[in-house]
């Protein structure tokens, strides 16, 4: 399917490890001709822990930039960090928005059971993330509400 899409756009995939972000994130990626900005993957082809958290503020960053001047040239970036609290999606769709871009919003979740047989699935952490990390997270993420979701655009 071809799509003729005019304006840059943001799309944000947050969720949870183990919730489908990649997936979706290359699915659309595919579709949509986009540019998909993942903190995991850069963080994993620099040999850097996954879980460095100032390391990963820095490659954030750094791709935050990156992506703001694909927005301004017009482009679709995907970015799939988890955006676990809303002031992190308000921040970048504030953001987004003030260099013209549209913005959308993709909150995908599954039960903890199904996030953790999905992380232990694929083997990728080191250290192993434990059944307990998942109640914890569970716990931390701010799960968009119905008015948060109205602050974005319909998805493509």
């Amino acid at each position: 399917m071809e799509l003729s899409i005019v304006g840059p756009r943001l799309i944000l995939v947050c969720g949870l490890p183990g919730s489908g972000k990649t997936s979706f994130a290359k699915a659309l990626e595919t579709r949509l001709r986009a540019i998909r900005l993942s903190a995991d993957e850069w963080l994993e082809s620099l040999s850097i822990d996954l879980w460095d958290e100032p390391k990963r503020a820095r490659v954030e960053a750094l791709q935050w930039a990156f992506a703001q001047e694909l927005l301004a040239r017009g482009l679709i970036v995907i970015i799939e960090w988890g955006s676990w609290t809303r002031a992190e999606r308000d921040a970048l769709r504030v953001e987004a928005r003030a260099v013209g871009a549209a913005v959308e919003l993709h909150y995908l979740a599954a039960p903890a059971d199904i996030l953790f047989a999905r992380i232990q699935d694929r083997g990728r952490e080191r250290p192993p993330i434990e059944r307990d990390d998942i109640t914890r997270w569970l716990e931390l993420f701010e799960e968009p509400t119905p008015e948060e979701l109205d602050l974005f655009d319909e998805p493509l």
